[in-house]
């Protein structure tokens, strides 16, 4: 049964949050080695992937972008599964901006998802007149930065 435009404010009070990332692999392949674990996820009805882009930006900064259907199987693994569940949501500035970010000699993905395991909350929220204002993310790379000068700091004072 097709949706009407009249549901559409139903399926979005449904929606949990919706984030994205763009991780980079240096070198020319990009390989499938993580779709079971964002396989994983799926299953566990944890994330909804909404759109999933690859692109490849050779030594000399020219870029390719692929969409799933594009990409061979070999470099997939099971990426490929989420074909007709993606959305589309990245346009051309989109992957512009992408590219601007990605090394030379390097493949990238971008993954668009909804945390599905947020959706009740989220709707809860939009349901009680409330609208999220502010969202951020601390890179796990500034977490161990942390973590670290905690552990030097409490070396040089002897604890």
């Amino acid at each position: 049964m097709s949706e009407t435009t009249t549901d559409i404010p139903d399926v979005i009070d449904e929606l949990g949050p919706v984030d994205w990332i763009v991780v980079e692999f240096p070198g020319s392949q990009f390989k499938g080695e993580i779709a079971p674990a964002l396989a994983d996820l799926v299953d566990r009805d944890i994330v909804r992937v909404l759109d999933l882009l690859i692109l490849k930006k050779d030594d000399d900064g020219k870029l390719e972008a692929f969409e799933i259907s594009d990409v061979d199987d070999t470099e997939l693994g099971a990426l490929r599964s989420y074909e007709t569940e993606l959305a589309m949501l990245l346009n051309e500035d989109d992957v512009q901006a992408v590219a601007a970010a990605v090394e030379p000699g390097s493949t990238a993905a971008v993954l668009v998802w909804e945390n599905v395991w947020a959706a009740p909350f989220g709707s809860a929220v939009r349901r009680a007149g409330g609208q999220l204002v502010a969202s951020g993310r601390i890179p796990v790379q500034a977490l161990l930065a942390v973590i670290e000068e905690d552990d030097e700091y409490l070396a040089k004072a002897g604890v």
